[in-house]
């Protein structure tokens, strides 16, 4: 499996080392001459100097053949145009942009690109999800960080608590999977009863989840 990585800056550069040692067949595209030998000299791999939204040099990078395609640059427009190159031009099977402004996710979504990496995104997910640790615990992360697999713990102030499943008022993108009592495992009915101290495993969608912990910790005790 070829992998093209355009962009050898610290994100770049680092992904770039990070394959190599896990033998994969790897090329980055950087356009500054020095970077590109610096990386050279420090992988002793293959790296071309050129402009990754220019055909001719991804052809050269062999766009062809390759599988995956990561544009990391640090301009958003750029890993967009390069992406799209790669989608419509030459049938990548997967294109990976790195995403500086969590405005534009929409957008890249919206025009085909497959895997959309926002770190700005991903640092503000980690600090909410830390502000509210009481409230819930992150197990696991879907469909590129969009959706997630959430443990609700239920106390006294849960609006939840004495509410069976049939009962309670969720959003549309938010799933009761399975609820978690001392030591046993119930698998949620309409009837199943929330009791105080119960971890209920939600699948949901970040809005959803936002809109849960918000609702279901407003009860008084």
């Amino acid at each position: 499996m070829k992998t093209i990585i355009i962009g050898g800056g610290k994100v770049g550069s680092n992904l770039f080392r990070t394959l190599l040692e896990k033998n994969h067949d790897v090329v980055v595209i950087e356009r500054d001459k020095e970077t590109c030998l610096k990386i050279a000299e420090d992988t002793n791999a293959e790296v071309i100097c050129g402009d990754g939204t220019n055909f001719d040099v991804l052809m050269d990078a062999g766009i062809d053949e390759a599988e995956i395609i990561a544009a990391v640059t640090g301009t958003d427009e750029e890993n967009l145009v390069i992406c799209q190159i790669a989608k419509f031009n030459c049938n990548a099977a997967k294109t990976i942009a790195r995403v500086n402004n969590p405005k534009n996710i929409q957008m890249f979504k919206t025009l085909g690109i497959d895997n959309i990496v926002c770190s700005t995104e991903v640092i503000a997910n980690l600090i909410e999800c830390e502000l509210d640790k009481n409230k819930y615990r992150i197990v696991s992360t879907i469909e590129r960080g969009s959706m997630v697999i959430a443990e609700l713990i239920i106390d006294a102030a849960n609006e939840w608590r004495g509410k069976m499943i049939q009962e309670l008022s969720m959003p549309e993108e938010c799933v009761i999977v399975s609820v978690l009592r001392d030591s046993f495992v119930i698998y949620p009915k309409g009837s199943t009863e929330i009791m105080d101290k119960d971890k209920v495993l939600v699948v949901a969608s970040r809005a959803a989840l936002s809109e849960i912990t918000r609702k279901m910790n407003k009860r008084k005790i």
